[in-house]
């Protein structure tokens, strides 16, 4: 299989590891249909993301075949037109599922596709262009700003939809691209620490200890940074703290619900809770072994919400148990070990910042996705790459495997 697949594909490694998450992920998508009151959409979902897999198959194949150069040259284009369409999503958008109140996609007749997915890619290659004109690393605040607002602008877009989900993958794309960017990882905490400072300041004891944390962090930091750096920095800080209370008071209720039931399950086992328990009681279900492919019985009694999309993660451990969910979790980690080692070959500084942001991108939505399942992160809902249902995702999922294998390919 290796040789034919090699003729067709310039990396046969990846692309077989991912070949063979999407066929498991279809199967699956199968498993979640098999319930015992069926509905008509989640029956046909495994052949909505067969036909899927075929238009990506399609994308690959030419995608891959587009030089460097071209992708280098395309990077600013396609950002703004992401960036646009992201906008126009914001007025015309419609939601789907258990987001139907979240401005996510957009209607074409019969066809509907998600603008954040492209803009992810699009973020990706535009940083990538960007941090590769660097002549040095990346050493003070003043050199993060350029990057952080070429990235904070689809951050925005998407929070305005609101979708926190696709949101935090931008935030990994940021801080993967950066590290790789020989930026120290020192100043990255620094960056992170007014997020930091909002979830400590809900004790005023922890708080203060971890401002002056902060402000000796500062004092002794390797590469010193101006004054004004630091004192905005330490302002920053006090910031969150001081915004933690309003801004909680401002979130809706199922959004503080959900922050709670993290905590506690059981404060609200009938609502908000309602998906975390249920998607424990599956995992846990499942043993060693599985209860076997489509027979889990939380899974057929319609127990799991969105157990095709969101929660397909709970299915696999479910009926596949922790052998399937070992399993599927080694071969997430050699996807991502193998865009690692094709990025510590690259030669080119675009090629390699171009593999980090795929690889922080998908970092992202399988940590989250996973953890949300066993409740280890709240819930945002957010996909599983190549698994879960959602055809813009893994149509744009097969279109970062063809700019990976292609970059990596001309290194």
């Amino acid at each position: 299989m290796i040789g034919p697949l090699h003729r067709w594909s310039i990396d046969p490694k990846l692309v077989l590891a991912v070949c063979a998450l999407t066929i498991f992920g279809i199967a699956m998508i199968y498993s979640a249909g098999v319930v015992y009151v069926p509905s008509e959409v989640t029956t046909r979902a495994w052949l909505r993301q067969t036909a899927w897999f075929g238009l990506a198959l399609v994308a690959f194949t030419g995608a891959s075949r587009v030089p460097l150069r071209w992708i280098e040259w395309l990077a600013i284009p396609a950002y703004t037109m992401s960036m646009v369409l992201l906008a126009v999503t914001l007025v015309i958008g419609t939601g789907r599922g258990t987001a139907a109140g979240v401005k996510s996609f957009i209607d074409l007749g019969p066809v509907s596709f998600q603008p954040s997915e492209i803009a992810k890619i699009a973020t990706i290659l535009a940083l990538a262009r960007l941090l590769s004109q660097r002549n040095a690393g990346l050493t003070t605040l003043r050199d993060l700003l350029a990057p952080a607002m070429l990235v904070a602008l689809p951050l925005a877009l998407v929070l305005r939809q609101p979708d926190l989900g696709t949101a935090m993958a931008f935030v990994g794309i940021l801080f993967a691209m950066l590290y790789w960017a020989a930026t120290p990882v020192a100043l990255l905490l620094l960056v992170a620490s007014p997020v930091v400072g909002l979830f400590m300041s809900y004790n005023t004891t922890v708080w203060s200890w971890y401002i002056m944390g902060v402000i000796a962090f500062l004092y002794l930091y390797r590469y010193r940074l101006f004054l004004f750096e630091s004192v905005a920095v330490v302002l920053a800080n006090f910031a969150t703290a001081t915004i933690s209370r309003p801004l909680w008071n401002s979130l809706a209720g199922y959004q503080q619900n959900r922050i709670l039931v993290f905590l506690d399950p059981e404060v609200d086992p009938r609502g908000a809770g309602y998906h975390i328990i249920q998607s424990k009681v599956a995992v846990g279900s499942g043993g060693f072994g599985g209860q076997g492919f489509t027979l889990g019985s939380q899974k057929r009694f319609d127990f799991l919400p969105e157990q095709h999309t969101d929660f397909i993660f709970s299915v696999v451990g479910e009926e596949l148990g922790f052998i399937g969910t070992g399993l599927a979790i080694l071969c997430f980690a050699y996807v991502l070990a193998r865009l690692v080692r094709m990025a510590e070959h690259a030669t080119d500084p675009f090629a390699g910042l171009v593999l980090l942001g795929i690889f922080g991108s998908w970092l992202v939505h399988i940590f989250v996705n996973v953890g949300m399942t066993i409740g280890v992160v709240p819930i945002t809902g957010i996909p599983l790459p190549f698994v879960s249902y959602g055809g813009t995702f893994l149509f744009m999922s097969w279109v970062a495997v063809a700019i990976a294998v292609r970059v990596a390919h001309e290194r």
